[in-house]
């Protein structure tokens, strides 16, 4: 009865988290689609959150993510809106913070890809923890920061087909502030939040694992 009642606590939490992080992208995509800077490199920009929420909505029953999964994916979503509405290259408080470090170009970029390898660490941790005989230890995590530079390289991938097809429409979305090697700067960024997530985060991880499986 107790384990019952667990259950039912932890699952009626997981639809409540689950449905303020949809209201919250929904506000956010919302407001940033009233006047963005550019209207095509804003849906370029938020496309993986128009396709995360009924990605998370269906698989919410037989696959309910930590409160820690969902929580990073909540936030990266919000960086993604929020670079969307400026284009990365002008989002505000990454001026600030170039004026701040004295920065030769605005960082906002950086830290999006530095998103891109800290949040998917976990969710990939969770979904390989939890479908897979892996165990914590090296291997899972070579793995994790292999997968997390695929995804990294998928996404510079996508960039390159975007300018290929678009040409000069492509500038905003590429955002590369005249860098050369933004491309190799991007994939590093990703591979140091990889790596940062699973030193940080691991333990927390899977404190939320136990609770969730012992559910």
């Amino acid at each position: 009865e107790k384990s019952r009642v667990h259950e039912e606590t932890l699952s009626m939490n997981g639809v409540r988290a689950l449905s303020l992080l949809c209201a919250i992208w929904i506000t956010a995509l919302i407001r940033s689609a009233w006047a963005p800077y550019d209207r095509a490199t804003w849906l370029m920009e938020v496309a993986p959150v128009l396709v995360a929420i009924p990605v998370l909505l269906l698989t919410r029953r037989f696959f309910p993510l930590t409160t820690l999964a969902l929580s990073l994916i909540g936030f990266h979503g919000l960086v993604l809106i929020h670079g969307g509405a400026y284009t990365y290259a002008r989002v505000p408080i990454g001026f600030e913070v170039q004026d701040w470090l004295g920065l030769a170009r605005n960082p906002y970029d950086r830290f999006g890809h530095l998103m891109q390898g800290f949040v998917p660490a976990i969710v990939f941790r969770e979904m390989l923890l939890r479908l897979s005989p892996l165990r914590p230890g090296w291997l899972l995590n070579a793995l994790l920061l292999a997968c997390c530079l695929a995804v990294s390289a998928s996404y510079e991938l996508i960039e390159f087909g975007a300018a290929m097809a678009l040409g000069q429409g492509a500038d905003e979305f590429l955002g590369t502030q005249d860098d050369q090697w933004d491309t190799q700067w991007d994939m590093l960024m990703c591979l140091i939040g990889a790596g940062l997530a699973l030193l940080l985060l691991s333990r927390w991880h899977d404190r939320q694992l136990a609770r969730l499986e012992s559910a």
